[in-house]
């Protein structure tokens, strides 16, 4: 089985556009349906999307037919379940020695686009190896996947020894130059939603004004452009916004406590795997550079329930630097300032308060460290 932790809220663009915008179906009807070898019940096929399920059929000879609506087009997940049960579901598991939890996807899926028209799944033995037809979302998704699948299978002939930030860095290229030559494909919109660049003003406000009209003026996209809106308060070369919070002692720190100093502020959560994966490597650049007028600030974003996971979490971790939090999740007001919808995510302040990096992870860390701090 296949995990990972699950901490995006979908983003969904739009500045408005110099013509008017066009009526909006209020849902996208979808029709999926196929031959999965000869399977008979108890055997089911489910339609996911991340943790949401969708819709499910029990299977008659192999065949299936799923039929309903979407508000807009996307990505799902066919998965096929032999013995009837769906097994995907959140775990406690081990990040980096860690445990937390994380979602655990049941293997025997295959990924695509639900469109307007028909879609057809077609396998001799299971879902991962369907051959999939359809109209022209599934086309383009397929484009964009046969450009992303080289990478992917790098990546995986590399193991532990590949460098997982360069190949998100090109996938998000690959997802770029498919935004740039396909505006009008709803396959854009959600390339664009995926980008590891999404929380970044300065990359994303180009791409998103590079989409159709009509992709910016449905109700996802002005969605989408309300999300855009607020990134800006967190742009490269920007003011890095003001802040205060409690620490887990009750003491009030500001972000303005730090003027004059490089400070990394550092949104995390305890439940967070990723987050507590990371924050080894944390430990080792501050360590390394807390001499150097560099410091960390952490931000959880644990709810009230989870005050003695997160004290807990931060002694287990070893992080000697200030952390606070209101412990609401992502529905703080801090969380809600820099725009945040995933973690781990940070931002690094120069010592005159302005925002000069973000998303820094990994090697990249200790890198972008040290060319800012001689």
């Amino acid at each position: 089985m296949r995990t990972y932790c699950l901490m995006l809220a979908f983003l969904v663009p739009a500045f408005a556009g110099a013509q008017q915008p066009r009526p909006a179906p209020a849902a996208y009807p979808y029709q999926l349906r196929g031959q999965l070898g000869t399977f008979d019940a108890p055997a089911k096929v489910y339609l996911v999307r991340g943790t949401q399920r969708l819709d499910s059929a029990t299977l008659q000879h192999g065949r299936f037919e799923l039929t309903g609506t979407i508000p807009q087009p996307v990505t799902a997940s066919l998965v096929l379940e032999r013995q009837g049960r769906l097994q995907d579901g959140f775990r406690e598991m081990m990040f980096g020695g860690k445990k937390a939890r994380g979602f655990v996807e049941s293997p025997d899926r295959i990924k695509l686009f639900l469109e307007p028209g028909p879609v057809a799944v077609t396998s001799p033995d299971s879902a991962r190896n369907a051959r999939v037809t359809g109209g022209p979302l599934t086309a383009d998704y397929q484009q964009r996947e046969a450009a992303i699948t080289p990478l992917r299978e790098k990546l995986k002939k590399e193991g532990p020894r590949g460098d997982f930030l360069a190949y998100l860095q090109e996938v998000a290229h690959a997802d770029q130059a498919f935004i740039r030559a396909h505006p009008a494909s709803w396959v854009s919109f959600e390339a664009l939603q995926e980008l590891p660049a999404a929380s970044n003003y300065n990359e994303t406000a180009p791409l998103y004004a590079a989409l159709s009209p009509a992709l910016r003026n449905s109700p996802a996209g002005q969605q989408y452009g309300q999300r855009l809106a607020q990134l800006r308060a967190t742009a490269l070369g920007g003011p890095a916004p003001d802040f205060t919070q409690p620490t887990p002692g009750g003491q009030r720190v500001s972000l303005a406590d730090y003027r004059g100093k490089y400070v990394l502020v550092d949104f995390w959560a305890s439940w967070c795997g990723p987050c507590r994966a990371e924050n080894p490597n944390l430990l080792r650049a501050y360590e390394a550079f807390k001499g150097r007028n560099f410091t960390v600030l952490g931000v959880s974003l644990d709810q009230e329930k989870d005050r003695a996971k997160w004290v807990k979490a931060i002694a287990d971790d070893r992080m000697p630097w200030a952390q606070v939090s209101d412990l609401r999740g992502f529905d703080g007001p801090v969380a809600r300032q820099y725009g945040v919808t995933a973690i781990p995510q940070n931002f690094l302040v120069d010592p005159s308060g302005h925002i000069v990096a973000t998303n820094l992870r990994g090697a990249a860390l200790a890198t972008t460290l040290a060319q800012f701090i001689k």
